[in-house]
């Protein structure tokens, strides 16, 4: 890349005295127009090249078309589009002595070709206007940085290319968007930021130093004004207030605003807009130049410092210094511009033969499949990382927030959970084995927000007068856990369902960000693992086969969590009977089978006809209970049988049997002694904390007795245990069975089977039937119009290659 080169600090005149022929030599000339060359293909194809260039900036009224046109030596009106244009336009300056008149030529969109010349000025200015308006309507902005390339070749032109950028306004003009000035200024200083290319920066000289609109913007771009060369236009019109030589050098010097090393040039041109000559144009300005020397050497007194600053008073010092620049520019750039001709030639020649294989591979099938096979692998490969845990793309980019996963997800809110569920992290954006387990963690707030649903007393009723029917002190502690067991059928099956669906999703979004991660991971590489660009009828079967794994895996995990669910609310389920659980049940689990049957007692006595049952009954009855302290277990359905049998012959069955029939209060000997629910639930809720035993207590719509305080009743006590039962069932299987379920139904399979799964689905059938992925008339279009296209940029450049070569051999 060419150094930046600096506003001279001295004077450009040692650069002057390279004589305007010396530019004009076949060396110069044939530099110029290698960098035209280069140039044109740059514009054409996209190429990112570092080509010497000088960048015209300025406000929309500080004489920057003006000046243009005084490049180029005759007017093309190109002030009557500056308000129309809103693309950067290249002009291509070319000296050619035999062209008396200027030939212009436009190159076509998109292409290095020029069109034919282009005579007349006003048909200039409609072509620049008509490309503006209609490239502005095909993007849909205000304006574009893609430029717009005239060529002029003139005999009374410089060998010079300028970048003319859209001037810079404070306001947008009618009809266009507000943001419109932002907009120029944001292009323009992307357009000059480049170290290589040469800013020429106009502002009229009515304007001071210290109010500049637009110098602050210039220093942001270049801070020293090391590659910049500032032009105070309109000179003419600041003379008039200069008399004595001290104002004038003062004002020439720009000291105190430029810095010591920078000298300004001072231009003025013809003021007269009317129609002349393309000679009389260029005698005007001369007159004009001859005017502004002569009032400085006579009109002010005492002159001013000619020494010092006649090299940059007007406008043919500033086209010498340019041409100058710009060619010392070339000479210095030639050699690293002829490097990376060399290196991106390479790379296009190695771009079609790639291209080259991959047309031929259309009808070669084991190479199709083992490119394919690879692909395949790699996804893979990257969705297994992605679970792992993995940071790269960037998940501000790619991943999700709760909410987010939730409304793309269309599954909404968990069914049956009326409070928002906020899991930790909701509001980070997260994908992969994070989104997962976010997903896992809201599963199991939703689950615990539900509780035992309330049950009428009718079904209570219904169900306990049933197992009263068939005798037995078991009826009552099994109809509670069978309501316990219903409930939580018919609540936690939908929040299963809830949590595989959410699941899937956060899954199947991993193809995309795989199929991101693995393009990033080959560009840095700077090989493709399977070169499957084009192949739409692959990728689009291979993300139908990855969706339908996903889909699949979805399908087996919510069977496998509805039979852990069948498991636990089976009759034959241990859950009821276990010592340790985690949650908030730890302080009664060790006597909670032990108050079940004691529930199971005290309830069915209050099913009876209410007759008084002696102080012996119920001590004896309470002497074949385990003891209160005993650590050991009494296992289900034994050690009761002949207690039970007993009792059942001392009942006398109620007429109406009710489940809110208070308990009883039986004296015996003087001493009253409490039997049925009151003492049993107390002791049931002796080691429970306050605001469980509250909750039987005061329960609402759950535990509410007949009335009387001092009672409580079945109805109220049943719906207590089968609360109970529902936390214990909710317990083991969110704890136990799901968790573990769900991370080895959906990640194992995602990490160990995947990539076979994807094999034989893609890869597993007949070569006719696999073709079809990959001919289609359409893709072979494509591949063909792609290669086109690179054999057009193949030749430009090595034409351009060939032409630097020949001029490095003239350094």
């Amino acid at each position: 890349m060419a150094t930046a080169t600096p506003t001279p600090s001295r004077t450009p005149g040692d650069k002057s005295k390279r004589s305007h022929q010396s530019d004009d030599s076949s060396s110069s000339l044939s530099r110029f127009e290698a960098y035209n060359s280069l140039q044109a293909a740059a514009v054409a194809f996209g190429e990112k090249l570092p080509i010497p260039e000088i960048v015209a900036l300025g406000g929309q009224s500080d004489g920057k078309s003006s000046l243009l046109e005084a490049f180029l030596g005759f007017r093309f009106n190109v002030r009557e589009v500056e308000m129309g244009t809103r693309r950067p336009l290249i002009l291509q300056m070319v000296h050619d002595p035999s062209a008396s008149e200027p030939r212009c030529r436009f190159q076509e969109e998109d292409s290095e070709e020029y069109g034919s010349p282009v005579v007349s000025a006003s048909t200039i200015a409609d072509i620049i206007k008509s490309r503006t308006e209609a490239l502005l309507r095909k993007t849909k902005t205000s304006v574009s940085p893609k430029p717009i390339v005239m060529r002029a070749e003139f005999a009374h032109c410089p060998n010079l290319t300028i970048i003319d950028t859209p001037g810079f306004v404070l306001k947008a003009k009618k009809g266009e968007p507000e943001n419109t000035p932002q907009e120029i200024l944001s292009m323009v200083k992307s357009l000059a930021s480049p170290p290589h290319r040469i800013l020429l920066f106009l502002q009229q000289s009515s304007v001071e130093w210290c109010s500049s609109l637009w110098l602050d913007s210039i220093k942001e771009i270049d801070p020293t004004f090391r590659r910049t060369v500032i032009v105070v236009s309109k000179f003419d019109n600041r003379l008039k207030e200069f008399s004595d030589r001290w104002e004038v050098d003062r004002y020439l010097s720009a000291s105190g605003y430029l810095g010591e090393n920078t000298r300004p040039f001072f231009v003025a041109l013809p003021k007269d807009r009317k129609t002349v000559s393309n000679d009389e144009f260029r005698r005007q300005i001369s007159q004009v130049d001859a005017e502004v020397a002569r009032h400085l050497r006579d009109g002010i007194k005492g002159g001013y410092d000619e020494e010092k600053f006649k090299p940059y008073i007007g406008f043919c010092s500033l086209r010498e210094y340019l041409e100058s620049e710009l060619q010392k520019r070339y000479k210095e750039a030639a050699p690293t511009t002829l490097a990376l001709l060399e290196q991106r030639c390479s790379e296009v020649n190695i771009e079609l033969a790639r291209l080259d294989s991959k047309i031929q591979a259309t009808s070669d099938v084991s190479h199709l499949r083992k490119s394919a096979m690879m692909h395949a692998a790699s996804i893979s490969n990257h969705v297994g990382v992605l679970i792992d845990g993995a940071a790269d793309p960037s998940p501000e980019q790619w991943g999700k927030t709760t909410e987010e996963e939730r409304s793309e997800s269309g599954i909404g809110s968990w069914s049956g959970v009326t409070i928002d569920i906020k899991p930790a992290n909701a509001i980070l954006r997260l994908y992969g084995g994070a989104a997962f387990e976010r997903v896992m963690h809201e599963f199991r707030c939703a689950a615990y927000s539900i509780e035992c649903p309330p049950v009428s007393r009718e079904k209570v009723a219904n169900i306990l007068l049933a197992h009263a029917g068939r005798g037995g002190g078991r009826g009552v502690a099994e109809a509670a856990a069978e309501i316990a067991r219903t409930a939580a059928r018919s609540w936690l099956a939908p929040l299963l369902d809830t949590a595989c669906d959410r699941l899937a999703f956060v899954l199947g979004n991993l193809f995309d960000i795989a199929l991101e991660r693995n393009c990033s991971r080959e560009s840095e590489c700077g090989r493709k693992t399977g070169d499957m660009d084009g192949y739409v009828g692959f990728h689009a079967a291979l993300r139908h086969a990855y969706n339908r794994f996903i889909k699949d895996l979805a399908k087996q995990c919510k069977q496998l969590v509805r039979h852990h669910l069948d498991s636990v609310t089976s009759p034959y389920s241990q859950v009821f009977y276990e010592n340790n659980f985690q949650g908030g049940f730890r302080s009664s689990a060790s006597s909670y089978f032990k108050h079940s049957q004691a529930l199971a007692g005290s309830f069915w006595l209050e099913l009876s006809d209410g007759g008084q049952v002696s102080r012996d009954e119920t001590m004896r009855d309470q002497e074949n209970l385990p003891p209160e302290n005993n650590p050991r277990q009494t296992t289900p359905g034994k050690g009761m049988e002949g207690r039970e049998a007993l009792r059942e012959s001392q009942m006398t069955v109620p007429e109406t049997p009710s489940p809110d029939q208070p308990c009883d209060v039986v004296y015996a000997g003087g001493v009253k002694a409490e039997v049925g629910p009151r003492k049993r639930i107390a002791r049931m809720t002796g080691n429970r904390n306050p605001e469980q035993l509250m909750k039987v207590h005061n329960g609402g719509s759950l535990l509410f007795g007949n009335g009387d305080s001092g009672s409580i009743s079945a109805y109220t006590a049943i719906c207590s245990s089968s609360a109970q039962h529902f936390a214990r069932i909710r317990e083991a299987l969110v704890e136990r069975s799901v968790t573990s379920t769900l991370n080895s139904g959906f990640l194992t399979p995602c990490r160990d089977r995947l990539v076979v799964e994807l094999g034989l689905d893609l890869f597993a059938v007949n070569d006719e039937k696999f073709m079809d992925m990959f001919v289609s008339p359409a893709a072979i279009d494509a591949l063909q119009h792609k290669r086109q296209s690179l054999q057009n940029r193949q030749k430009v450049l090595q034409s351009c290659l060939t032409e630097f070569k020949n001029v490095a051999r003239a350094l």
